[in-house]
């Protein structure tokens, strides 16, 4: 008997369906589809779920971090930092903003932004570091706040995948000058298309960014910068506001799901190390020298897994033209790496039954 699927992931309405309906019917009721109330009630409700002091909704995740280096002042010919394994989308929005994206290796054991490599990679061009808080977990904040500090760097997070995310228990993007966030739908906090916000404590950046993702207008057809097109609309704002105040418990589960397999799964699956309890478990990324045939047992077990990232980023062609130094960490771990399912609709059944499927990988696979 062919065993029941389990999908790595379930984007259909859950427990939150009879919420997101009526949202859709308030916006459509009222007739105001684009930077309406609905994004600015968002705006004010993410800020204060994010611990910031300003939120900006834009189109997508990519265009947040591409808006936030304009706001600082990053501009051709400048250079900033990023991890070598992240979406590609970091490093796509660096050149977004004119900018040159220089990759940094990642920590062994969590695959955030080494702070030894990233110093490494600052020249006299580096403009900023783009700290990634990979798979829900906080990139080492501390120390590269440090390397920015002695070389006047400036900070702006990929927060995409760590919606509520801390690390030593201040919030991300609270620590430089703001912090990205998506809202595609896989993620922690997902809308029914896609969608993006900047968080920052600094007036100034805010209102910058809401003149430049609207054309940089300043007055109805008046143009002060050379902005672009990249506004949140009304109805994902109003998905988004049905959906995060069930975001805390959603993020609850998840940490109980990874608890699990963390309990579970290590010696031939070596799970990613837990640095920080602030981690949200976006993905729960396991390694194992042994991976197409993890993945091959996985999938004969019914059981949905992916890959994130295969390909680190300075192996991308779209960098291809870009000098880059060796990532030899990254270049290793990508051939590892494997995404276990984990989302907050999987069944405590669903989990056993991935952990068993797992060990009894592990069993086969293990010298005496």
């Amino acid at each position: 008997m062919t065993p029941e699927r389990i999908p790595f992931l379930d984007l259909r309405p859950g427990e939150d369906d009879a919420a997101v309906r009526g949202a859709i019917d308030r916006v459509v009721r009222r007739g105001w589809f684009v930077l309406g109330p609905e994004v600015e009630e968002f705006e004010a409700e993410f800020a204060e779920a994010s611990g910031a002091a300003h939120a900006v909704g834009v189109g997508n995740g990519t265009d947040a971090i591409a808006l936030l280096l304009r706001a600082i002042g990053v501009k051709p010919g400048d250079e900033v930092i990023v991890p070598a394994i992240t979406a590609a989308y970091t490093g796509l929005a660096v050149l977004m903003a004119g900018a040159t994206p220089v990759f940094g290796d990642v920590d062994e054991e969590t695959l955030t932004l080494a702070p030894a490599a990233c110093e490494a990679a600052v020249t006299s061009r580096t403009s900023a570091i783009i700290p990634v808080h990979l798979y829900g977990q906080a990139a080492d904040m501390h120390p590269l706040q440090a390397i920015a500090q002695r070389h006047a760097l400036a900070i702006v997070e990929d927060c995409c995948q760590a919606h509520l995310g801390t690390c030593d228990g201040l919030p991300v993007g609270t620590f430089g000058t703001g912090g990205a966030f998506s809202f595609y739908p896989t993620k922690n906090l997902g809308a029914l298309g896609d969608g993006g916000a900047v968080i920052t404590n600094d007036a100034s950046t805010a209102d910058r960014i809401r003149r430049l993702r609207n054309g940089g207008q300043v007055d109805r057809y008046v143009h002060a910068d050379p902005g672009i097109n990249s506004r949140l609309d009304d109805l994902q704002a109003a998905v988004l506001r049905a959906r995060l105040p069930l975001l805390l418990r959603w993020t609850t589960r998840r940490r109980e799901i990874a608890a699990a397999y963390q309990e579970r799964l290590g010696r031939a699956v070596h799970p990613l190390r837990l640095r920080d309890n602030g981690h949200v478990y976006h993905l729960f990324v396991v390694r194992s020298a042994e991976r197409a045939a993890l993945q091959t047992h996985l999938r004969a077990s019914g059981i949905d897994t992916l890959i994130h990232y295969p390909v680190p980023l300075p192996q991308q062609p779209a960098f291809a033209s870009l000098t880059q130094k060796d990532a030899p960490v990254a270049t290793r771990v990508a051939q590892e790496i494997l995404s276990l399912p984990l989302h907050p609709r999987l069944t405590d059944a669903q989990v056993e039954r991935i952990s068993s499927a797992v060990d009894q990988f592990q069993k086969g696979h293990i010298l005496a």
